[in-house]
C-alpha cells in the first residue's frame, strides 16, 4: 500500500470540529487528499474515520453504517440546540422531574426504539437553501426541517442520577446512519413532559469500527492505516479476481466468472489489492469505483 493511503481510525477529542481532525491529519501526514466519514460536533468525542489518499474513495461506502453512541441526557432543561451548548430555555418544575417513574421512561424510551420519524435538530448540519441548518440558527432565521425516517436498534439506560432538580440519564444508542441523538434527548423530554438535551456524547463505533482501536489526534502522524482492502472486506462481500479479470475490470470491463451477491462487493486481486467496488450487471460484474493499481495490503 501506498504511503499515506487508507482508512484511519481518530479518537476525536472535545471542543474542536471533525475539520479541524482533518486540517490536523493534513498536516501531520503532509498531504492535502483527506476526507472523513461523517461529523461529529465539537462537543462530541468518540470515533472519526478518515480516508487518507486513494482511499477517500471509500468514503462513500462508509457514511451510511450503522453506529453507537454513548450519551447523558439531562431531563428536566430544554435548550435552543438540544444540547448544553446553549442557554436553557424552559426549567421543568422539580416535581414533575421527580414524578418521571421508571415505568413511563421505559414506555417512552420504547416509542423511540425501532423504526422512527425524527426531526432533525435545528443546528444540524443539514442544508436548507444551500446553507447549513445552524448558521441560519446562528442568524435567528427559524428553520422548518423536514422529518426523516430513522431506525433505532437500542435505546437503554445505563445508569440515572439526579442533578441539581434534574435527572440525568447515562444512555447508549445503536441506530442508523442520519439519527441525531440530540434530537433522542429532545423527544424523550418532550415525550415525559419535561423538556430534554444533550450533555455528554461520544460514538463508540461505525459499522464494524471501534473507538477502541482508534488513535489520538496527538498520534495520527505514526498511527496504522487500515488498507483500503481489509476496509472494504469489513463492510461488504469479497469477490476474488484472476489477473485477467483484475486488468479488465480496472479498464471499465464488464467481466463474468464473479458472483456478487450483495448490492456491492470488494473486487480483490491476487495480490491483495482492493481493484475497486463492483456490482452486478446482468449475468457480468462492472466497477463503480476503482482504485489506483499500485494500492497494495
Amino acid at each position: 500500500m501506498a504511503a499515506h493511503s487508507g482508512i484511519l481510525l481518530v479518537d476525536k477529542p472535545g471542543g474542536i470540529t471533525s475539520h479541524d481532525v482533518v486540517g490536523r491529519a493534513r498536516k501531520a501526514l503532509n498531504t492535502r487528499k483527506i476526507g472523513h466519514a461523517g461529523t461529529l460536533d465539537p462537543m462530541a468525542t468518540g470515533l472519526l474515520i478518515l480516508g487518507i489518499g486513494p482511499a477517500t474513495r471509500l468514503l462513500t461506502y462508509l457514511v451510511g453504517l450503522d453506529k453507537t453512541y454513548m450519551a447523558t441526557i439531562r431531563l428536566g432543561q430544554s435548550t435552543d440546540s438540544d444540547d448544553a451548548d446553549s442557554e436553557i430555555t424552559a426549567r421543568a418544575p422539580v416535581a414533575a422531574v421527580a414524578a418521571v417513574t421508571s415505568e413511563r421512561l421505559s414506555a417512552a424510551l420504547a416509542r423511540l426504539t425501532g423504526p422512527i420519524s425524527q426531526v432533525p435538530s435545528r443546528v444540524s448540519a443539514i442544508k436548507v437553501g444551500g446553507r447549513r441548518a445552524y448558521d441560519l440558527a446562528r442568524e435567528g432565521t427559524e428553520v422548518a426541517l423536514a422529518a426523516r425516517d430513522v431506525v433505532v436498534s437500542r435505546f437503554d439506560v445505563l445508569a440515572m442520577r439526579e442533578s441539581e432538580g434534574c435527572r440525568d440519564l447515562d444512555v447508549v444508542v445503536d441506530c442508523s446512519s442520519g439519527t441525531y441523538v440530540r434530537a433522542l434527548a429532545r423527544d424523550l423530554g418532550a415525550d415525559l413532559g419535561v423538556g430534554g438535551h444533550l450533555t455528554a456524547l461520544r460514538r463508540t463505533r461505525v459499522g464494524p469500527f471501534d473507538v477502541a482501536d482508534a488513535a489520538s489526534v496527538d498520534a495520527i502522524a505514526t498511527a496504522r492505516l487500515l488498507s483500503p482492502a481489509g476496509t472494504a472486506a469489513q463492510i461488504m462481500p469479497v469477490v476474488h479476481a484472476d489477473a485477467d479479470q483484475a486488468r479488465d475490470l480496472r479498464h471499465g470491463k464488464r467481466v463474468a466468472g464473479l458472483e456478487v451477491t450483495g448490492a456491492h462487493a470488494a473486487a480483490i486481486d491476487g495480490d491483495g489489492a482492493l481493484i475497486g467496488i463492483v456490482q452486478r450487471r446482468g449475468d457480468e460484474i462492472k466497477s463503480v469505483m476503482n482504485m489506483p493499481e499500485e494500492q497494495r495490503e
